[in-house]
């Protein structure tokens, strides 16, 4: 099935639906290959830096591997099939977290953009990007 993707940044936003998921994803590194070649299956996301393999993990298994739990993240799946050559989605998200207070991790895949921001911030996050969403598709008509 293929999709319609959208490029330009207003429609991006004005397209974008923020749907918050539940449960709390926890940004996590390794350096032991062992154990993130094992984390690789249950990982959300998974990057290879110069310092070690970043994985993003929900909480059982963050706990499960002994990693810190200390800051628990929401994410917020911006369901727009954004190109990966699009221009601004992401600015466009971070910039308004950023005006109300709130830090965000972007993660774009392939399909979709994610936001994780703090736990204690996301019905807060939510509220900011559909407002977000709205006001680009007013001034989109």
């Amino acid at each position: 099935m293929t999709q319609n993707l959208v490029r330009e940044r207003q429609a991006m936003l004005a397209g974008m639906k923020p749907v918050l998921k539940e449960g709390a994803y926890f940004f996590c590194t390794t350096n032991d290959g062992t154990i993130a070649a094992a984390l690789l299956r249950c990982s959300v996301a998974i990057f290879r830096e110069d310092e070690g393999v970043a994985i993003v993990l929900i909480e059982d298994d963050a706990r499960q591997h002994g990693f810190d739990l200390s800051m628990p993240m929401r994410r917020i799946v911006l369901e727009v099939y954004s190109a990966l050559d699009g221009v601004g989605l992401t600015a466009g998200v971070a910039t308004a977290l950023a005006d109300n207070g709130i830090p965000c991790n972007m993660i774009a895949a392939y399909h979709h953009d994610n936001v994780f921001v703090p736990a204690s911030m996301a019905e807060r996050a939510i509220r900011i990007l559909q407002d977000v969403q709205r006001e680009a598709a007013s001034a989109e008509r």
